[in-house]
């Protein structure tokens, strides 16, 4: 085989691989995101069991040798999308690359921490593996469009979180005011936790106003916290409807060139309307 038929072969596995690892149109590529799945799902089940301690005396050999298996298959897993992306570093220093890379180190790492003293460490470094959890959501195109609102809606969400953050300052220093120490409202930083307790209508009852005026002041807070919750939900849904709309170039929903009518689905060919092509 010629040096340039060798070149063209090694690229032709180079791109057959890609279609598999990162295509999700072909038959292989479904048949690979199917596999990781259920990959990805048994290895996060093997941390969870691990921890049960009555299961880990009687099979923990099994769960070593599985978490071993998973590893390799991560690790191959990972070098394969190295090798088949045009720019390693890049894909390397991204979000699903640190997962990725997040998968599979923390088996490894635990070779080298060995030694009593070093039990805690141990535990720490081998939770680390739940991130495989995240890989999930390079399968699931709605994860993305979830991503795609969020990273959207972030700078309204930060305003929302700031102003609740406000609120429940001044709230929570005028309960310390109108309680005082004797009720358990013994500081400002603790009346303040009381009133994100209550906005967020957790409700933990470990502080609780003991006056009529303070009871009073806290129904008002747990009623603002029902429509405070619904703000956030709000944005997120507006942007989710907005991220799942198709768009082209230049960032805005396509409308149909014949009805003029828009909002189409993210994977719509023809007009919903109309039925136009798109």
């Amino acid at each position: 085989m010629s040096e340039r038929h060798q070149f063209k072969y090694l690229g032709d596995i180079r791109q057959n691989l890609w279609e598999i690892i990162f295509g999700t149109s072909t038959r292989q590529g479904k048949k690979f995101d199917v596999i990781l799945l259920w990959v990805i799902l048994s290895s996060i089940m093997i941390v969870m069991l691990e921890s049960v301690e009555e299961l880990n005396i009687r099979f923990g050999d099994v769960f070593t040798l599985l978490e071993w298996v998973f590893t390799i298959f991560f690790t191959i897993e990972y070098f394969l999308r190295l090798i088949v992306v045009r720019k390693p570093l890049k894909y390397a220093l991204s979000f699903y690359g640190i997962i990725d890379f997040l998968a599979v180190v923390p088996t490894y790492l635990t070779i080298f921490f060995v030694g009593g003293s070093y039990l805690v460490v141990i535990r720490v470094v081998r939770f680390f593996r739940v991130f495989r959890i995240l890989k999930l959501t390079r399968q699931m195109r709605e994860a993305q469009v979830l991503m795609t609102a969020l990273r959207d809606s972030r700078n309204k969400i930060f305003v929302f979180l700031a102003g609740v953050t406000a609120a429940a300052m001044v709230l929570g220093t005028l309960m310390y005011m109108l309680e005082g120490g004797e009720n358990g409202f013994t500081s400002i930083p603790r009346s303040i936790y009381w009133a994100i307790v209550t906005i967020t209508t957790v409700g933990y009852g470990d502080i609780a106003p003991q006056t009529i005026l303070g009871q009073a002041f806290a129904a008002v807070l747990m009623l603002m916290g029902y429509a405070i919750i619904a703000v956030p939900t709000g944005i997120v849904t507006a942007s989710m409807s907005n991220a799942g709309m198709r768009k082209g170039r230049n960032g805005k929903t396509i409308s149909c060139k014949s009805c003029k009518s828009d909002g189409h689905g993210i994977d719509a060919t023809f007009c919903k309307d109309c039925g136009e092509s798109l």
